[in-house]
């Protein structure tokens, strides 16, 4: 007992250090530059670049005690047992009826004439193709199962087995690069599909992102559609979360309040500066455009706000073969909120 003592003493007179791994946005900039602190804890900051790389070697590796991850991605990961469970906050968030891009001669005027087409996606479990196959299904009756989703990249999680509609580019080219030349039919924009070349690595964020010129987008009132979605069904689509090791919250157990409560603070510190317009970024403006649409936090925390999305991510998951169940909600986030 006495040893027991004085292994307590020393632990909480002793800063605990941490790796962590986050990129940098405004919401998150006060926790790395230091002006928010977690007392008695040190965060050492790994620094990924992209940060879907160290997606890869979390779930793989389980490499940090703390670590940005692809929503999808880490039910996909949960299912398969994988030691780490996450704090119910969100990062760039998005909605997704803009962003389908078709090319104009494959004779896609509405989302049912999808069926039967090539569409380009990075990886079959990015959470925006998740998203997007999912309101095309739900919404508009597509059966995703009928279109041959083309890939260009491997799966974070290993062990994931693919339906037969998900095919691999073919060696030596990109999902970019069949776009251009006719070989597949669509394609999400941005880093989700066509917006850039081959998988993600170290220099992937500096090549120049192919032109979109040429190409339209499948619906284009997309923003008048995504107002009136998430006025009907509250639905805020989630991005990428954050998880902590359960090896490190087992010996730590007071750690996934005080990193949610540090989040939570570095992000009242961005949006106070972003309602004074201080806020100039491409990301600024887009948060300033969501709020006009979700309210005046466009980046809430906490299970509460977000139980609508998180159970319909889930839902779409299992529509399309990620997982084979919906997973419970307490065994998937720790219980914090925003008090």
């Amino acid at each position: 007992h006495a040893l027991a003592r004085c292994r307590e003493e020393i632990t909480v007179g002793t800063n605990r250090t941490f790796t962590m791994s986050l990129r940098t946005t405004g919401y998150t900039e006060a926790l790395k530059s230091g002006d928010v602190t977690i007392p008695g804890v040190d965060l050492q900051f790994i620094e990924v670049k992209p940060q879907i790389a160290a997606f890869r070697r979390m779930v793989r590796d389980v490499e940090f005690d703390i670590c940005e991850l692809a929503s999808t991605t880490y039910m996909v990961a949960r299912g398969h047992g994988k030691p780490f469970k996450a704090l119910p906050v969100f990062f760039n968030r998005r909605f997704h009826h803009e962003g389908i891009l078709v090319r104009p001669d494959a004779g896609i005027i509405e989302p049912k004439d999808l069926e039967g087409k090539k569409v380009g996606v990075r990886a079959y479990s990015v959470t925006t193709g998740v998203w997007v196959r999912g309101i095309l299904q739900n919404e508009y009756g597509v059966d995703p199962f009928k279109v041959t989703w083309v890939v260009d990249d491997e799966e974070h999680v290993a062990e994931l087995e693919l339906p037969d509609n998900v095919v691999h580019v073919p060696e030596g080219k990109s999902l970019a690069s069949m776009m251009a030349a006719g070989e597949i039919d669509a394609g999400l924009a941005g880093s989700a599909g066509i917006g850039r070349e081959g998988p993600p690595t170290a220099a992937w964020e500096d090549k120049a992102a192919p032109s979109m010129d040429g190409y339209r987008q499948l619906f284009e009132d997309h923003d008048a559609l995504e107002a009136e979605w998430y006025a009907r069904t509250g639905i805020y689509p989630c991005h990428p979360t954050i998880v902590l090791k359960d090896t490190v919250v087992a010996a730590n157990p007071d750690l996934p309040q005080l990193v949610f409560d540090a989040l939570v603070k570095s992000k009242s510190i961005y949006l106070e500066k972003l309602h004074a317009g201080q806020g100039t970024s491409k990301e600024d403006q887009k948060l300033k455009r969501l709020a006009g649409i979700v309210g005046p936090d466009p980046i809430p925390y906490g299970l509460t706000p977000n139980r609508p999305a998180i159970e319909t991510l889930m839902k779409y998951a299992e529509q399309q073969k990620l997982i084979p169940a919906p997973l419970e909600l307490d065994a998937l986030f720790y219980d914090c909120e925003v008090t």
